[in-house]
């Protein structure tokens, strides 16, 4: 799914993040870790497609990330940052609809994973009366409903207490075993043995640590 030589990114010639090699294979859950500033938000990005590779050589997808067409990428992959893009004015269902429509996706199963992520009762309420974990639930929702080959989660236990960290662990392991990759950031290694997952850490835009 993942493979990065080198990857250097810049940001006004400082290196977000400095020579990375990895490759992750498909269907796998990968965790992030590392302080502040160590990179992992750029790494994500730049899986993403969302930020250029400065120098190196990438692939995302069999996407080439140095010249090929990050479009098509960032509509194979799933973000999710600290703040959902989504409509403030809008409720829960409606901007699922909208976000749906604009990548020509269907409606249909906007109940079910509503439900599957806990905001069945919030469905109709504005996303701006939402909590912060609730948003993050909203995101994750627009995610089971595009069903895209990567998962890329910036930090997403951040806003939860142990009931939302336990249903996260549990839709990550579902998620894992429907087929997809997950590359996630957190500042710790995950506290959910039951996962198994892969945990990478980055210091100084490098990967420093690598523990399967």
């Amino acid at each position: 799914m993942v493979r990065l030589e080198g990857a250097v990114v810049l940001s006004s010639d400082f290196p977000l993040l400095s020579g990375v090699d990895l490759e992750i294979a498909s269907g796998t859950l990968n965790v992030i870790t590392g302080a502040n500033g160590a990179g992992k938000t750029s790494l994500l990005r730049l899986l993403g497609g969302l930020v250029a590779l400065s120098s190196g050589r990438g692939t995302v997808a069999g996407i080439d990330l140095g010249a090929g067409d990050l479009r098509q990428l960032r509509r194979r992959v799933g973000w999710l940052g600290h703040e959902g893009s989504f409509y403030d004015d809008l409720s829960v269902r409606e901007n699922l609809q909208f976000a749906a429509r604009a990548l020509q996706r269907p409606t249909s199963g906007i109940e079910d994973v509503v439900e599957r992520v806990g905001l069945a009762h919030r469905i109709d309420t504005t996303t701006k009366q939402l909590s912060a974990g609730q948003r993050r639930r909203l995101g994750l929702s627009w995610l089971l409903l595009r069903r895209p080959e990567l998962w890329l989660l910036d930090e997403p236990y951040a806003s939860l207490d142990d009931e939302g960290r336990t249903f996260f662990d549990e839709l990550l392991g579902d998620v894992v075993a429907g087929g997809a990759t997950i590359v996630v950031s957190a500042h710790d290694p995950l506290r959910s043995a039951a996962l198994h997952p892969r945990t990478l850490t980055l210091a100084g835009g490098r990967i420093v640590s690598d523990v399967r």
